[in-house]
């Protein structure tokens, strides 16, 4: 079982930079990144409020349950992708 955090689909749709949006939640940079990569091993309730308000958004439109064999799908799909800047 895996969470998929789709922070960077979100912040693409709301055209909001990570800088912004780093600023906005009170995270800094490198930590938004660990989360947007999908490194994050837990998400605090207080980020998760923060992140859903800044968006104007459901915890469910930048989290989401995959069965493991899917998990490893997109993170091999995502790792073949070059990284965005």
């Amino acid at each position: 079982m895996a969470v998929v955090v789709d922070l960077d689909v979100m912040l693409a749709k709301r055209k909001m930079p990570v800088g912004e949006f780093s600023r906005r939640i009170g995270l800094s940079p490198a930590n938004v990144a660990v989360l947007k990569n999908g490194r994050a091993k837990a998400v605090r309730f207080s980020t998760l409020d923060a992140i859903c308000r800044v968006l104007d958004c459901q915890p469910g439109d930048v989290l989401r349950w995959v069965p493991d064999e899917t998990a490893e799908a997109i993170e091999v799909a995502d790792s073949a992708q070059p990284a965005s800047r």
